[in-house]
């Protein structure tokens, strides 16, 4: 068994939001949705490593709209020197990142961030 993907919600119509932070910001690809979906709005995103897709998250319109401020989806990346890589690109995107919980999870460093549709993010790598 592997997870799929995660569904994160977004408002109507604010796909190029949604890139700038998934994809501008955090470093994901954006793939098409299937033909069949695309009427539904929103937007998919991927991580790979090579042809091998290791992190999928689907933004999906919600209405109304609420972010979440809990439930997260949390993405490993494989040095400290990527995590605070990410977390510069992030808040030079704009975006609110957080470093407060950095050191709270035995064996990680962390930080959290917001989309900019309010939902929370995490990014972590394994503590050497």
């Amino acid at each position: 068994m592997r997870l799929h993907h995660v569904q994160v919600s977004m408002p109507a119509a604010q796909e190029e939001l949604a890139r700038l932070f998934y994809r501008d910001a955090v470093g994901l690809t954006e793939v098409d949705k299937p033909a069949s979906l695309i009427g539904r709005g929103g937007c998919w995103f991927r991580a790979f490593s090579g042809k091998n897709v290791i992190a999928e998250i689907h933004l999906g319109v919600d209405d109304p709209f609420v972010p979440a401020k809990k439930a997260h989806p949390a993405l490993v990346v494989d040095s400290i020197h990527e995590l605070e890589a990410m977390g510069q690109r992030i808040e030079s995107g704009g975006f609110e990142v957080s470093w407060a919980e950095r050191d709270t999870l035995e064996g990680y460093a962390r930080f959290h961030a917001r989309d900019g549709f309010g939902n929370r993010f995490e990014v972590l790598t394994v503590e050497a």
